[in-house]
């Protein structure tokens, strides 16, 4: 006999099913811990993803270099192992010069300034990530860049010798040029490396340095505003592809709201941070102008360095970004 009641079940059991089997999830890794603002940022824009498709995308977040390491995460969102990731846009240097123009020193200091660099960088990025079956999703700047050392520094003699930890070829170049030793080490081991010796010496932004309470091993920063340098979320395209319309449209969206809501992070996290360093113990230090002529003069040689291994690609982003 026909039981409407069993039928009535089995039928909502099959569009329970149905739903399983339609939504889908992505696994996200990021290089930084939970407190560091890009990543509370990028929390966000997971939920905001889970909220505008009704749960068929969840975004799983895996922070602080859990999933894989800051230098194998590009790898990783090209190869398919991950749908999409976060990392340093100037990690990817080595692959084009273009990857690394936001952390040349003082071509863009200021958030403007920063703002205007992105805008015409942002085409050429594209273009090489498309090569790479990526595509961009959003890119938030760090706070301002800014100097931190167990001792004064007020000339770029004093850097000479020091140990000094680098995350990038940029700025591997830029400590080769002030006669440091440049010592590769990613943001969860900076308190360790400094406390055994491993590096004397940073430049990162104020989150950074908060964040890693440097006030515990470390005494000075020097507020240089040097470079205002970029972390960027990509997606694999074969995996964005296979997403419908919707939820692709959903996505797109979110990572619109997640880079205007990352800028406006950044701005109100520079003071915040500085104020956290200055209120444990570090001394903050305006620079001398010493100091601030000889990072120039570094800063020009690797602009010109950079413009000859950009080529008329690197050329044309200058020309965009000049005011």
């Amino acid at each position: 006999m026909f039981n409407l009641h069993t039928f009535g079940g089995a039928a909502l059991a099959l569009a329970s099913l149905a739903f399983t089997a339609q939504a889908e999830s992505w696994d996200m890794p990021t290089p930084y811990p939970d407190a560091t603002f890009h990543t509370a940022n990028i929390y966000q824009f997971a939920e905001d993803v889970a909220a505008a498709t009704d749960g068929a995308l969840e975004i799983k977040v895996h922070s602080a270099g859990s999933l894989f390491k800051h230098a194998e995460i590009s790898k990783a969102v090209r190869s398919g192992q991950v749908p999409a990731g976060e990392f340093f846009l100037s990690l990817l240097a080595n692959d084009n010069p273009a990857y690394g123009l936001d952390s040349l020193p003082f071509l863009a200091t200021s958030y403007d300034e920063a703002e205007r660099l992105w805008a015409a960088q942002k085409p050429v990025i594209d273009e090489l990530l498309d090569g790479q079956r990526l595509m961009a999703l959003y890119a938030v700047p760090w706070p301002p860049q800014g100097l931190y050392t167990t001792k004064e520094i007020n000339t770029v003699e004093d850097l000479a010798g020091l140990k000094f930890r680098t995350y990038s070829a940029t700025l591997e170049e830029f400590a080769a040029l002030a006669g440091a030793a440049p010592t590769q080490v990613e943001v969860p081991d900076i308190p360790q490396a400094f406390s055994t010796g491993r590096v004397e010496a940073m430049i990162t932004s104020p989150s950074t340095g908060a964040n890693s309470k440097a006030w515990d091993f470390l005494t000075h920063y020097t507020d240089i505003q040097a470079w205002i340098p970029k972390n960027i979320v990509v997606v694999n395209k074969r995996a964005f592809q296979r997403l419908d319309e919707a939820t692709q449209a959903a996505v797109l969206q979110a990572a619109a709201e997640a880079e205007a809501r990352g800028w406006e992070m950044s701005r109100a996290e520079t003071a915040e941070k500085v104020a956290i360093l200055q209120e444990n113990g570090i001394t903050v230090v305006t620079p001398s102008e010493e100091l601030m002529t000889g990072l120039r003069d570094i800063g020009a040689q690797m602009l010109e360095n950079w413009k000859a291994e950009a080529g008329e690609a690197g050329a044309a982003i200058l020309d965009a970004y000049q005011p």
